[in-house]
């Protein structure tokens, strides 16, 4: 599903990565941890097609995302690739249901198909409740699990997670392990997520570690 290779990135003199090299199989949820420093979020931004390498490449689900520029490139990552980050980055003047239709109606899809897909997806959340809510009526949890549903609506090849628990308390943070274990079997989903979190990891079926710019294991 996912193939990094040789994957290197340099700000002014600092090297943050040095040549990595990664894969995930469809269904994976792995985790990536590691120190503060150690390339973890450029990797993912990188992979994810949110920054450019300086060398090396990455394969999603077979294109080699290196041929895509401009709007071909947006409108891959828009409709193969979802992202879930610490902050939830949702539109505060759009309902949940809203928030979570708005990459499928930039994707082109019927008004009618992606609502009732998003409303399946609240339901998933359980969130049906809160579909017309605005997000500062949401707690942090409930938006958060709102961003997952966003990022689900175009049926993505893979999930990227920048850190999704770190904003949220305890009781949030393992409702949201909990979801994504349930969203990767109940929907083969592939996640690959950057986590401080411990008991994240843990639930992963693989750890990579992080040092100095290199996956060390």
């Amino acid at each position: 599903m996912l193939l990094g290779q040789d994957i290197y990135k340099k700000y002014d003199s600092v090297e943050v990565l040095k040549g990595v090299n990664i894969s995930l199989q469809r269904g994976e949820l792995v985790s990536i941890v590691g120190p503060s420093g150690s390339g973890k979020s450029t990797l993912l931004h990188i992979l994810g097609t949110l920054d450019k390498a300086d060398s090396g490449s990455t394969i999603i689900n077979g294109v080699d995302t290196k041929s895509l520029t401009g709007k071909k490139l947006a409108a891959f990552r828009n409709q193969h690739i979802g992202f879930v980050f610490q902050f939830h980055h949702l539109l505060p003047e759009f309902s949940a249901l809203e928030n979570i239709c708005i990459p499928g109606w930039i994707a082109g899809r019927g008004k009618k198909e992606v609502t009732i897909e998003a409303t399946k997806l609240l339901k998933i959340m359980g969130l049906s409740n809160r579909s017309s809510n605005k997000p500062n009526q949401l707690s942090g949890g409930e938006q958060q699990r709102v961003a997952v549903a966003r990022a689900l609506i175009n049926q993505p090849d893979i999930i990227f997670a920048d850190e999704p628990t770190g904003n949220l308390d305890s009781s949030n943070a393992k409702e949201l392990h909990e979801l994504f274990l349930e969203l990767k079997e109940k929907f083969n989903q592939t996640f690959l997520i950057v986590t401080h979190n411990e008991e994240l990891s843990l639930l992963s079926d693989r750890v990579l570690h992080m040092q100095d710019g290199k996956i060390v294991n």
